[in-house]
């Protein structure tokens, strides 16, 4: 099943898939949602981020290759850092090339969207259940300022720096899925989710138990090797298996 938020004439909605048509759906990410009588194409609304998160919690160094690639060792327990929902855009939006940097990657990453409160889980708890479902998602970066800072706060967190979509992907399983990005049609990223140092499970229940996690939270999982840098004028697409592409493009931010 996938579920996308939308919006059409000013009003904001959720739907469930049909071929090339949105069921308008009731209910919430809490809740879960059931499809009504009323449709629409999806060629005639505006895709949007699919939650409303109050935090995004992201995963560094989760791939053994892009560990290399960053000149780092494998981490003993999951990197964390947070991304502020400020940054978040849905598909199609603009990622904005802040001047205060001089380089500005993508990271193609799987992303999964909480269903229930998830606090202090246990390493035999089932995570399944507090997961609605997996999303592409770009975790942008001002690569430059990652460096300069060692921390991650600065290069993460500028507004459009958290690119999630197209819809939430229910009933998948996370354990083996091709994850691509292109960028201006031509492959940069390319691995698979079973390359993930700490699985999805394993990164559910840690977070859990530093920080509460609430209908709507994002999780991102972490990138494959081949990070780049993006110019104003580039498409970034995101394309994973059993979910589909994350579309946006790449504008200068104004002024001086």
């Amino acid at each position: 099943m996938k579920i996308y938020r939308f919006e059409r004439a000013g009003r904001v909605s959720y739907g469930l898939l049909d071929q090339d048509i949105l069921r308008i759906a009731s209910g919430s990410i809490s809740e879960g949602f059931e499809a009504g009588a009323d449709t629409v194409p999806i060629g005639e609304v505006r895709i949007l981020a699919p939650a409303l998160p109050s935090k995004i919690v992201a995963v560094g160094v989760n791939y053994k290759a892009h560990a290399l690639e960053r000149g780092r060792g494998l981490p003993s327990e999951p990197l964390l850092f947070l991304k502020p929902p400020s940054a978040l855009i849905g598909p199609g939006d603009a990622i904005v090339h802040p001047r205060m940097s001089s380089r500005v990657d993508y990271e193609g990453e799987l992303a999964l969207v909480i269903r229930k409160t998830a606090s202090r889980l246990k390493d035999d708890d089932p995570v399944e259940d507090y997961i609605l479902g997996y999303t592409c998602f770009n975790d942008v970066t001002a690569r430059d300022l990652q460096d300069k800072d060692v921390q991650f706060t600065r290069a993460k967190s500028f507004d459009t720096f958290a690119a999630a979509g197209p819809c939430i992907a229910a009933g998948i399983d996370p354990g083996r899925l091709a994850i691509k990005t292109f960028v201006n049609g031509k492959l940069r990223q390319s691995g698979y989710t079973s390359d993930l140092i700490f699985p999805v499970p394993v990164l559910v229940r840690f977070i859990s138990r530093i920080m509460t996690l609430v209908p709507g939270d994002i999780i991102t999982t972490g990138t494959p090797s081949g990070i780049g840098p993006l110019a104003p004028g580039d498409r970034v697409d995101v394309q994973i298996e059993g979910i589909g592409t994350l579309s946006n493009h790449v504008i200068m931010e104004e002024g001086g």
